[in-house]
């Protein structure tokens, strides 16, 4: 089986604006015999996004239009490839209560759902931590160093792991390593081994899988897996179930970087 677990779509607004049949179109001429679409989920109403322009996600009153189009692409397409209904849910650390009932709503109607960290809180402030090498420095400053940056991310990300979201909690875990997206701009050598395999330890404890996730290796900074490849074969050795995500935002980037990753996936 040939499987893409993580799929954006037009209905992403800092995506572009490729249309949801021509990704399901090239998934079928790729060989491709499962793909999920896990569109970035709304975020809580009193949470400002703290991107310039506020387009991390899709819009609430999108969600709908968004689960009745997938649904209907499902059974449009139902004798060539298997199509997974989902989302990829944001951990923000103080929003607990309103994302666990954001699942307990719309849960029922989901095939598949993936659980990220992007959003940092430092003292009052959020930061998006993978959105621009600038305000990644920002981040740092605020933190004190980059290594203080990194130890807040795999804390949030730990946070996000065991923190009670509900009977349809998000089983998959996100890019676990997405803090290395400006590595190469902020040019430190840190030592996160430890954190990472520690992150792994906890997600197969609580029987989570792992996103592994290609788009790192397309990011000018950063130039590897989401997390690098000796984590996917430390993961497997423990048993964690894994799912290939292309993370593509545009057709051109559905699938890209599978064949890195195939070996691992038998």
């Amino acid at each position: 089986m040939k499987r893409d677990g993580h799929i954006h779509t037009p209905f992403c607004p800092h995506g572009t604006k490729d249309s949801t049949e021509l990704y399901i179109k090239k998934a079928i001429k790729s060989g491709f015999t499962d793909i999920s679409f896990t569109e970035h989920a709304p975020l809580p109403s009193n949470f400002t996004d703290p991107t310039p322009a506020q387009d991390s996600c899709m819009s609430m009153d999108q969600l709908s239009l968004y689960i009745d189009e997938i649904t209907h692409l499902k059974k449009q397409y139902q004798r060539e490839i298997h199509i997974r209904l989902g989302l990829e849910v944001d951990y923000i650390e103080g929003f607990e209560k309103e994302v666990r009932s954001f699942l307990d709503g719309v849960g029922p109607a989901l095939d598949d759902t993936i659980l990220s960290v992007h959003f940092l809180k430092v003292a009052n402030r959020y930061f998006c931590a993978d959105f621009s090498k600038e305000v990644f420095a920002e981040l740092t400053a605020a933190c004190g160093s980059v290594e203080a940056a990194y130890a807040l991310y795999y804390d949030t990300l730990e946070k996000s792991i065991s923190a009670d979201l509900g009977h349809f909690k998000p089983k998959r875990i996100g890019h676990p390593t997405l803090i290395h997206k400006f590595q190469l701009a902020h040019g430190e050598q840190l030592d996160d081994d430890a954190q990472i395999r520690r992150t792994l330890q906890l997600m197969k404890t609580n029987n989570f899988e792992l996103d592994v996730n290609g788009a790192g290796l397309s990011k000018t900074d950063c130039q590897e897996a989401y997390p690098p490849l000796s984590y996917i074969d430390y993961a497997k050795s423990l048993g964690i179930p894994l799912v290939f995500g292309s993370d593509a935002h545009n057709v051109n980037d559905l699938h890209k970087h599978y064949d890195k990753f195939y070996t691992y996936l038998s």
